[in-house]
């Protein structure tokens, strides 16, 4: 039997309980138990950073094998940030652990007194004080649980942000985040600071030599695959190097143009290579793109950390109008170490520079800092201002679409969210099929729920045009059904979905042999759960209020052309149309509601009665 683990924090009862059979073929695993049990269990309308709420933390049922890039977790729960279903990946090791502890899904809930921490090891379950180590960074609690429970014990945690509710708050694992939605902000809201776990490897496979079999397969693919080295050598910010002169779609000074003097020769894929100490990775992945990078001069020379991404690299400079290397370093030091999301951060700090040229802010509110672009000093100092909701920070702790709503004085029409969540690095003008991915997204401008690979030459279903204005939506629905697929995994979208060194069909295979179950293996019944769960996310955030009006990306997105870059001069001219073709194609009414007839094509008809009456 596959099990999960129910935490109440309020009432100090942890229980196992089996995960049914029937739940189990119908949903998978991953991401599929995370919308099933999200929708059951949590009640329309209750505040996400109430004891109502659920927290969720699953596994994959590949994790912990030899399968290759398959034990991601993944934190689950109704976002503090937009009030709508919402789901974080994260990397290390963590998944594994907690697959070998017995269980691919934890289910908190309640409130505890006080700050606490949970403890899983060896079919013992404990509810311990954290009195000690709230307060502490991600590295020291972590550092401090492993000298109370072993170097071998694993642990997820929380920074000071998450203890002062910033709305983006993620979960951290070594130096890795959960990262979008604020999920550590509903742990947080928990009193919970960490989970740790120790538990011995355990793999129990249905068809082990079948499974060895696979492994093999995916190991020479993902050597084979084209990119491999490049990706393996540079980690993630090899993508600096090629969307920003081929795609023009990496955005600069808040979205406004594709261009910045000095940017590409100072912030790309062999500066970053010049001080990377060491490569690391997650559990049983080859690839391993983390890369510890270490300044050695200036300022800030000696500090030696893990990162940037792709993402953060974009957001600590971009953003702000900054070519400072180092300070792209320290912005993403202190996001791990206080925990912080990167892009929402980034993105608050952007969007602050901006209302400071535009003479929306001044240094009355600014607590003193002259917010120009081109220096990261004022950037580096709002992001510990925003971890401690200190002066200004604690307007932009609150995301780009309530700090606008407070601010007022037009500042809305600079917020640049899908949502209620912060953008990503891509500019959705010069990248159509990633902009309306976003609008449409269960939860808003996450490039990871349905990246549009066919912009840059996947034939599967068919290749798009970056920037044609309608004939969309069909593939953006195929993108959002096969991502979700890939998460009953838990697939990191990277090997899986971005570089195209395997996909559903190798996973399928995995699946059909590690738990037994053939029909799992087939890549068409795959894709019907995805578009399944894609539906259960989308009823979940009809109940609670949104529709077609939320589907939408900033108005700048319509009305102001992109400036610079080789798509100079694009814009979104067609959204209603895009929206009406994905609508079709997923069986919606005009409004983005599912038909009765779509609930009953995928198994849902118990949810009918929720949803009949938001239908027009």
């Amino acid at each position: 039997m596959r099990r999960l683990l129910r935490v109440n924090l309020s009432s100090s009862v942890i229980t196992k309980e089996d995960i049914p059979r029937k739940v189990a073929e119908a949903y998978v695993g991953g991401r599929g138990f995370c919308a099933k049990y999200l929708y059951d269990e949590v009640r329309p309308g209750i505040d996400p950073l109430g004891p109502e709420n659920k927290l969720l933390l699953v596994t994959g049922p590949l994790a912990g094998t030899s399968a290759q890039a398959f034990s991601k977790w993944i934190a689950a729960a109704k976002s503090p940030l937009t009030d709508t279903f919402s789901r974080s990946s994260g990397g290390g090791d963590f998944g594994a652990w907690l697959k070998w502890a017995g269980f691919e899904l934890i289910i908190i809930e309640g409130r505890a007194a006080q700050p606490v921490y949970i403890y899983i090891t060896d079919g013992k379950y404990e509810i311990r004080d954290a009195a000690y180590i709230w307060g502490k960074t991600t590295s020291e609690t972590q550092r401090l649980l492993k000298k109370e429970h072993g170097t071998k014990a694993r642990v997820v945690c929380v920074g000071p942000a998450a203890e002062k509710l910033v709305r983006y708050a993620p979960i951290i694992s070594g130096r890795r985040a959960a990262g979008r939605g604020g999920m550590g902000t509903v742990m947080a809201s928990k009193n919970l600071k960490a989970i740790v776990i120790e538990s011995d490897r355990n793999e129990s496979l249905a068809d082990p030599v079948e499974f060895s079999k696979l492994v093999r397969q995916q190991v020479k693919a993902m050597k084979a695959g084209l990119g491999y080295g490049v990706f393996k050598d540079y980690g993630t910010v090899q993508g600096l190097d090629y969307f920003y002169p081929v795609f023009g779609s990496i955005p600069m000074k808040n979205y406004r143009f594709a261009e910045l003097e000095g940017w590409a020769e100072k912030i790309g894929m062999w500066p970053y290579s010049q001080i990377t100490e060491k490569h690391t990775g997650c559990y049983s992945c080859a690839l391993k793109c983390g890369k510890v990078r270490k300044i050695s001069s200036g300022l800030y020379a000696g500090v030696s950390t893990e990162g940037p991404q792709f993402e953060a690299a974009w957001v600590f400079s971009g953003p702000t109008g900054c070519t400072d290397l180092d300070a792209t370093l320290i912005a993403n030091h202190l996001c791990c170490e206080l925990g912080l999301d990167v892009i929402s951060t980034g993105n608050s700090i952007g969007f602050a520079y901006e209302l400071f040229e535009k003479g929306i802010l001044t240094t009355k509110d600014t607590d003193g800092l002259v917010l120009n672009y081109g220096d990261p000093e004022p950037m580096l100092k709002l992001v510990e201002k925003i971890a401690r909701r200190e002066g200004i920070g604690d307007i932009l702790a609150e995301g780009v679409k309530r700090a606008a709503s407070h601010i007022g004085r037009g500042a809305e029409q600079y917020a640049m969210h899908v949502k209620g969540l912060e953008m990503p690095g891509y500019d959705p003008r010069a990248r159509k099929a990633m902009g309306m991915n976003w609008a449409l997204s269960n939860m808003g401008a996450n490039h990871n729920y349905g990246w549009p690979q066919q912009e840059i030459g996947d034939p599967k279903p068919r290749l798009l045009d970056p920037v044609a204005d309608e004939g969309q939506g069909d593939v953006i629905k195929y993108n959002h059904d096969s991502t979700a697929a890939l998460e009953f995994g838990i697939a990191c979208i990277f090997p899986s979905h971005h570089l195209q060194f395997y996909g559903l069909e190798l996973m399928g295979k995995m699946l059909a042999a590690a738990l037994g179950v053939p029909k799992l293996g087939s890549e068409d019944y795959l894709m019907y759960v995805g578009e399944k769960i894609y539906n259960l996310e989308r009823c979940f955030n009809i109940r609670e209020g949104f529709s077609r009006k939320d589907d939408t990306l900033p108005k700048r997105m319509f009305t102001e052309p992109l400036r610079g870059g080789v798509r100079d001069g694009e814009m979104i001219r067609k959204p209603d149309t895009i929206i009406d073709e994905y609508y079709d194609a997923r069986g919606w009414d005009r409004n983005g509601i599912p038909t009765k007839e779509t609930l009953g094509r995928l198994g849902l008809e118990e949810i009918e009665g929720d949803i009949a009456g938001f239908r027009r």
